[in-house]
């Protein structure tokens, strides 16, 4: 496992990476707590924090609390906390802090291990059921719900107008697709375009035939490039359908952040840009900037 340890002391650093890394686990120690929080924080791979209530600048019970918080958005972290005075309320604090364990320190080998054994049960645990609430069971794409909240993160990151946009994809004619083929041909038509978006960005399945995606970084034109680098692979695809193979292609809605927006806001506009694309001839790319009416990029 990746495990990150935080003290003061980097006799006590050195103690418990000599038990865990002939072990196999991978040890990051740090001194500063600030600075193993924002390891953390850019390190999903990590599962443990062990740190203790003595550390500074942030204190051991703030970094328990800042690292809880982490969690919610960068998937399961288990946090020990270590301390060489053992008693109730040290206990009740560190755990009330967002902690999941409590050790003493230094700890003993055969402590140290029994612990983390059972962090990896639990943060292994955690992690499937996240994968079991966030995933279209499908196409293995995120679902409506963990895309809407992903797009939040994204928008929140981006911190301005134009630096989050979003593409709306559905596939045109699907119904057609599962009445002369089937319905496993439709679910692999659906599982191919899915594919095809979830490598560009965010993306997400958010019902039927209809596909989001995302791009955090991406301002209108280059959305829209996108966009239609995707209808172009999507018109590519040749779906097995017993001796045959099916051709399908996708209309796409455009948009990007504006003032005073949300992502409720931003998904809404690519919806109306995608509703102009299918009406206006399918298989096309429509872009809305938001003050003006749609536009055909294709």
């Amino acid at each position: 496992m990746q495990i990150a340890i935080v003290d003061s002391s980097r006799v006590v650093l050195q103690i418990i990476a000599s038990l865990l890394e002939p072990r196999g686990h991978a040890v990051h120690a740090f001194t500063d707590s600030t600075e193993a929080l924002d390891f953390v924080k850019t390190t999903p791979a990590i599962r443990v924090l062990i740190t203790s209530l003595e550390v500074r600048p942030l204190s051991g019970l703030e970094l328990c609390w800042a690292a809880r918080l982490l969690a919610e958005e960068r998937g399961p972290l288990h946090v020990i906390t270590m301390s060489s005075a053992r008693n109730v309320r040290s206990l009740a604090e560190a755990l009330d802090s967002g902690a999941d364990d409590f050790i003493e320190k230094p700890p003993s080998a055969e402590e140290l291990y029994a612990r983390l054994r059972a962090a990896e049960r639990l943060t292994t645990m955690q992690a499937e059921l996240i994968r079991l609430a966030e995933t279209d069971p499908l196409t293995g794409a995120l679902n409506r719900r963990a895309f809407f909240n992903r797009a939040r993160l994204a928008a929140n990151r981006a911190g301005e107008p134009g630096g989050v946009s979003a593409i709306l994809a559905d596939i045109d004619h699907f119904k057609r697709i599962n009445d002369a083929h089937g319905h496993d041909v439709g679910d692999a038509a659906i599982t191919a375009v899915a594919d095809l978006i979830a490598r560009e960005g965010i993306g997400g399945r958010l019902g039927g035939e209809e596909f989001a995606l995302i791009l955090p970084e991406g301002r209108l034109s280059e959305a829209a490039s996108c966009a239609e680098r995707l209808r172009a692979r999507v018109a590519a695809l040749r779906i097995p359908a017993g001796e045959d193979t099916v051709q399908l292609t996708c209309s796409f809605g455009v948009s990007t952040w504006i003032e005073d927006d949300s992502v409720e806001g931003l998904i809404k506009r690519a919806d109306v840009a995608l509703y102009a694309a299918k009406t206006g001839g399918r298989n096309r790319v429509v872009q809305s900037s938001g003050a003006t009416a749609p536009v055909v990029a294709h």
